[in-house]
């Protein structure tokens, strides 16, 4: 205070006006700008902005934050998640995003892996109606877009669904979406061949969108990691646009250790000139559901009434057995497979199978027949995990999506892991691939950095307690260390509290000038 009046009263006999005090003064952290070294300063906030950033600012405040001790970073941003029913809730305690918060995460990305509503409008304009914790930004995704013109079969559409699809893309790009999601990994999305998909993300692409993609592989299950890969550079080259993709991995036995090669593949493309990006969660086990991680995907032509009947097709029983057994081998065997939903929650396929007295063929089916339940497989090796964290193309995304910790532990564990126990990356580095490379990337505007004039949102936290307390068995539990979270200039967490302010905002994209009508 006493530096601050001396300012002051220096600036009035020089004939200045004093500066205007700051709403919120986050003072003595070491602050790590997403931009540059850290350093020991303050971050001073007035309204929605930043206003100053630097050593000791010495700016009155209405409200102070002692952060010494802490870390000051730009709020972390997630490029890959599954809370769009979240925010669009009608409960306002979920749509604060808690899991988020409490890791002091202050934007995240929706529509990913082709499930994004073609309806952008509606999916942006309901944080007007429904205030929400975090920011959001959102994608239209090939999945919804091919549903909606197509339907569940394997079949290439016409000429005139052609034209159907490729409106619906860029009406949505021109209310605001990121760019193009793929989940071609999934059925019906794997009905389609790259030529489709790359005529869709033209159309993105034209009009200043990136495309995501769950690539169509990431085993060996179709085509192979290796050539999925290559088809998503090939997609961003020939649709003209960015290429990115999701939660990059080696998956199953057949492809642990191809880190190295898959790296080269990418790092090739960059070279060449290409924009190609990728996120990673740093978990050995991914999540998705019992039937995307063992059913053929011919036997789901037709979605779910199809495949409960091929269940009991004597023409087909044998060989959809022969593919179930084929694709768990991959995945492990049936103790890598956990099940976190319905009946048998918190159990292996393998000890169900022992409850059922069948094979675990068998009990898949018998699950599958019930519901398909998400699942956790533990399919990764820690080499190729860390080989892939280490590029500076890499940038920390959570794929949060229920029953798997990843939601409620993703940056909180990449730290403690990562950073702390294991020392794969800095802490800058961390911190930067949690927040400025997301937002450069992605060009979210004012955002992923502590900045004069940038918006206010960032995270302080404790070094020493900073951590997940999520686990496979438990995957609920909120992360530790977290002391203060701003979003838009609103304090979110206070004291390692969350305050019930929703101050989080839809970020539309800005579609390439002239590019909409």
């Amino acid at each position: 205070m006493k530096v601050a009046l001396l300012l002051g009263i220096a600036a009035l006999a020089l004939g200045a006006a004093p500066p205007e005090p700051a709403d919120l003064l986050i003072r003595g952290g070491t602050v790590y700008t997403g931009s540059d070294a850290p350093f020991t300063g303050d971050v001073a906030i007035r309204g929605d902005r930043i206003v100053a950033v630097g050593p000791h600012l010495g700016l009155s405040a209405a409200r102070t934050i002692d952060a010494k001790g802490m870390i000051v970073a730009p709020g972390f941003i997630d490029p890959h998640t599954h809370m769009g029913e979240d925010l669009a809730s009608d409960d306002p305690a979920k749509r604060l995003i808690p899991a988020f918060l409490m890791q002091g995460v202050t934007t995240a990305f929706i529509g990913n892996d082709g499930g994004g509503s073609p309806d952008i409008a509606k999916v942006l304009g309901s944080a007007f109606a429904r205030p929400v914790g975090i920011n959001f930004a959102a994608y239209v995704g090939f999945g919804a877009v091919r549903e909606k013109v197509v339907g569940e079969a394997d079949r290439a559409p016409s000429a005139d669904e052609m034209t159907d699809m490729k409106a619906l893309v860029i009406d949505a790009m021109c209310h605001g979406a990121l760019g193009l999601s793929t989940g071609l990994f999934y059925a019906p999305q794997s009905f389609a061949r790259t030529e489709e998909v790359i005529a869709l993300a033209r159309e993105a692409g034209a009009r200043g969108g990136v495309y995501d993609s769950h690539i169509r592989d990431k085993s060996s299950y179709t085509v192979g990691l290796a050539a999925a890969i290559d088809e998503a550079i090939r997609i961003g080259r020939e649709g003209r646009l960015p290429a990115h993709i999701s939660h990059i991995k080696a998956l199953g036995v057949d492809v642990q250790g191809q880190a190295p090669a898959i790296i080269a593949k990418v790092e090739a493309a960059r070279r060449a000139g290409q924009d190609v990006t990728a996120d990673q969660y740093p978990w050995d086990a991914s999540g998705t559901s019992l039937v995307a991680s063992l059913m053929p995907l011919w036997a789901q032509d037709g979605g779910r009434p199809a495949l409960l009947k091929r269940f009991d097709d004597p023409a087909l029983g044998a060989r959809l057995r022969a593919g179930t057994a084929e694709n768990l081998r991959k995945r492990g065997g049936a103790e890598k497979l956990l099940i976190v939903e319905g009946k048998y929650r918190n159990q292996t396929l393998a000890q169900v199978s022992t409850a059922l007295g069948k094979d675990a063929v068998e009990s898949a089916i018998a699950v599958i027949r019930i519901a398909d339940p998400g699942v956790v497989s533990f399919n990764q090796s820690e080499a190729d995990i860390a080989a892939f964290m280490q590029r500076p193309w890499v940038m920390t995304g959570s794929d949060a999506s229920g029953g798997h910790p990843r939601v409620y532990g993703t940056f909180a564990r990449k730290y403690a892991k990562y950073v702390v126990q294991d020392h794969v990356l800095s802490l800058r580095d961390f911190i930067e691939r949690s927040s400025a490379l997301t937002a450069d990337t992605f060009k979210l505007e004012g955002r992923g950095h502590l900045r004069k004039g940038g918006f206010a949102d960032l995270v302080v936290l404790d070094p020493r307690s900073y951590a997940a307390r999520a686990t496979y068995e438990a995957p609920t539990q909120l992360a530790q260390g977290v002391q203060t979270v701003v979003v838009n200039g609103v304090v979110a967490v206070d004291k390692g509290a969350l305050t019930g302010a929703a101050a989080g905002r839809a970020l539309p994209h800005r579609p390439t000038l002239g590019s909409c009508r």
